[in-house]
């Protein structure tokens, strides 16, 4: 489900694949897509993370950060075994996870358990979610993402 809204993202400092704190007000005044993923080194995840990171090399004016509850360590591992071109933040308290509703009740098989929920937000440079993602499938997500930024930001000035 697509939704469009603007508001006000929440505030994070999380710890990226290096070990270094990186915050969301590190990237006011840059366009931001923020993507809340279940596991690195899955097969719908690294779909994922492949395709924003090619993506990211063939547009501009655009920053793409991953977020999941793997630890540094694990993140690290997963950009160098794929190459990704992105950074990725550690929440293994799930405090932004939820924060952003990417955390709560999943369904598989008739079995119901508490995950992360694939999800992806567009972020302006004043800080505002402008569009947003929920629940979505992996396959063929970044274009649509991608495709979204490329839309409005040449809609809007800032």
């Amino acid at each position: 489900m697509m939704t469009v809204k603007t508001i006000k993202t929440l505030p994070f400092t999380l710890k990226n694949q290096e070990g270094i704190d990186v915050s969301l007000e590190d990237f006011f005044e840059q366009w931001l897509i923020l993507y809340f993923y279940p596991q690195d080194d899955t097969p719908g995840c690294t779909t994922e993370a492949c395709d924003f990171s090619q993506l990211s090399s063939t547009v501009k004016g655009v920053q793409i950060i991953g977020i999941s509850p793997d630890l540094p360590e694990s993140h690290e591992r997963f950009i160098i075994k794929y190459q990704l071109s992105l950074t990725l933040l550690s929440d293994p308290e799930k405090k932004i996870l939820k924060a952003y509703e990417a955390w709560g009740i999943k369904k598989n098989y008739g079995r119901e358990y508490e995950g992360v929920i694939r999800s992806t937000f567009l972020i302006n440079p004043k800080g505002e979610i402008v569009y947003s993602w929920k629940n979505v499938k992996a396959i063929g997500h970044a274009q649509k993402v991608i495709q979204k930024f490329i839309d409005l930001s040449s809609q809007t000035s800032f």
